[in-house]
């Protein structure tokens, strides 16, 4: 199944190609706590992933040890997906940027990344 979506200006759009998605991803770290983020559990392959317009427009944020780049929109500041600086290329949606899914009906597994080391 193809899945499309964006930033909230929609300066960044992206699609992706996935099983229909039923489980998602939610972090308790301190950076995915304030952006109360819910994810796709699966991470996507570059080859699944097509960023579509917007690539001027992406920032990256790192925190702490600058695992993960965290891609947001510097027009409107939403976080449309990351991928990491060890598997760069291998994306994990915000699941509340993509048409025509509901991120909080889906069952949602919670990751304790606070805690992890």
């Amino acid at each position: 199944m193809k899945y499309k979506g964006s930033c909230h200006c929609k300066a960044v759009q992206f699609e992706f190609e996935s099983e229909t998605i039923e489980e998602a991803l939610q972090c308790n770290c301190s950076i995915c706590i304030r952006k109360n983020a819910i994810m796709s559990k699966q991470s996507y392959e570059a080859s699944e992933f097509t960023l579509l317009s917007g690539e001027e427009n992406l920032g990256t944020y790192h925190w702490g040890d600058h695992d993960v780049n965290h891609h947001f929109c510097k027009t409107c500041g939403i976080y449309p997906f990351h991928d990491t600086s060890y598997d760069p290329g291998k994306y994990r949606i915000n699941l509340g940027c993509v048409d025509d899914i509901e991120p909080r009906e889906l069952k949602i597994i919670h990751f304790d990344g606070k805690n992890e080391l």
